[in-house]
């Protein structure tokens, strides 16, 4: 958890995942930067970066085509690998002041949020939206990308599907397609689907509260790196509601 302070309100874009992101990216090592950009953890032929954050939280509100943050603010960051969250931790140690869009911030503290317990039955808040997508093929060879809701049964499979690949990375263990994890949605209601536009690239994603079913160590990984696709972008970043 990093707690932000600014002596102004913050001015940001509507979409802003990719300024997030780029301040986190900004307190990486170079070298540990470079490595995560170009070649992440690799998966067969996908890349996973292996990092999660939260959406920027504090009181908000809409001005025009801006959001306007009232400080004090919390930013989440979570990661399975303790390369990430070290070199997090000594990049915001390095300076007492960031800027974030075109605003500056200051660290008030950075807190290590004490290790929840995991059982194989949790109630989930999103932090940041969760986003899971299937690309569709057109009969003249075209592509589109499917964003499923988690009311499709699509939304629960691929999920799972993306943790699997995340436990081989950071566990170098198979689960095979056995394993016990399910999430199914509790208070979905229409407002929790969010677009966002990230660098041009339209993402519907939903917020809300869920309720995880499996494997405790799954269910941790899933904490840590983030549930369905995108996490490094901002989205898939969750809390366990006591």
């Amino acid at each position: 958890e990093v707690n932000l302070n600014a002596e102004f309100p913050l001015v940001l874009p509507k979409s802003h995942n990719h300024i997030l992101q780029g301040f986190i990216y900004s307190l990486l090592d170079p070298l540990l930067r470079r490595r995560l950009h170009k070649e992440g953890y690799p998966y067969e032929k996908r890349r996973f970066k292996l990092f999660t954050f939260s959406r920027l939280l504090g009181r908000v509100r809409v001005v025009k085509e801006d959001f306007e943050f009232s400080p004090p603010l919390k930013l989440v960051i979570s990661s399975p690998k303790g390369e990430i969250l070290q070199s997090l931790a000594e990049g915001l140690l390095k300076s007492p002041e960031f800027v974030l869009g075109k605003n500056i911030v200051y660290i008030d503290s950075i807190n290590v949020a004490a290790r929840p317990s995991f059982n194989n039955e949790v109630k989930i808040k999103m932090l940041s939206p969760v986003t899971v997508r299937s690309t569709l093929y057109g009969a003249d060879g075209s592509k589109k990308s499917y964003y499923y809701s988690p009311f499709e049964r699509e939304f629960c499979r691929l999920i799972r599907e993306n943790l699997r690949k995340k436990y081989k990375i950071v566990f170098d263990k198979d689960l095979g397609h056995d394993f016990e994890f399910s999430i199914k949605p509790e208070k979905v209601p229409p407002s929790c689907e969010k677009v966002i536009i990230y660098k041009g690239t339209v993402i519907k994603a939903w917020m809300g509260t869920y309720t995880l079913k499996g494997d405790p160590k799954v269910i941790h990984l899933a904490y840590d790196a983030g549930l369905g696709s995108k996490n490094s972008q901002g989205f898939g970043c969750f809390e366990i509601k006591k």
